[in-house]
């Protein structure tokens, strides 16, 4: 068994701090996204997804990766997403056990309807509360926890 790791008052402070932010962030997001277009913010994220790759399209489990979901949970949400008529699925054409989700016409445009609104809260829940030299930096913090 390996021993834990002591943290100091300031570093699970700062861990805690963290993880409220995220919580707060998410859901203030997620509640605009559903109240304004019925589309839960882990939909609107495989949507972002999709719409940023070559022919709209990724495999599922390249999807799962980005989104940072279980490949099972991403099963069920492109289910979801697949009755909705805002993605489809089809065969890999380089790997025949491999299935591509694929943005539809319908998903591209839902999601066009949505960005307004994700953008609005992004600025309010964080950009803007924040200074031009503040987002640098928690840019570069980010980014080193990212990796």
């Amino acid at each position: 068994m390996t021993q834990a790791v002591p943290l100091t008052r300031g570093e699970l402070a700062a861990w805690r701090s963290f993880l409220r932010a995220h919580a707060t962030v998410t859901r203030r997001l997620e509640a605009e996204l559903v109240a304004e277009h019925e589309l839960p913010l882990a939909s609107y994220d495989v949507l972002v997804q999709l719409s940023e790759a070559p022919q709209r399209a990724l495999r599922m489990t390249d999807l799962a990766e980005r989104v940072l979901l279980s490949r099972s949970g991403l099963t069920r949400l492109v289910d979801r997403l697949e009755r909705d008529g805002l993605v489809t699925r089809q065969a890999c054409p380089d790997d025949a056990r491999g299935t591509l989700a694929v943005l539809t016409d319908a998903g591209l445009e839902r999601l066009r309807a949505a960005w307004p609104t994700h953008l609005r809260g992004v600025a309010e829940h964080v950009t803007g509360k924040l200074s031009a030299d503040e987002l640098v930096v928690l840019e570069e913090l980010l980014g080193r926890l990212a990796t």
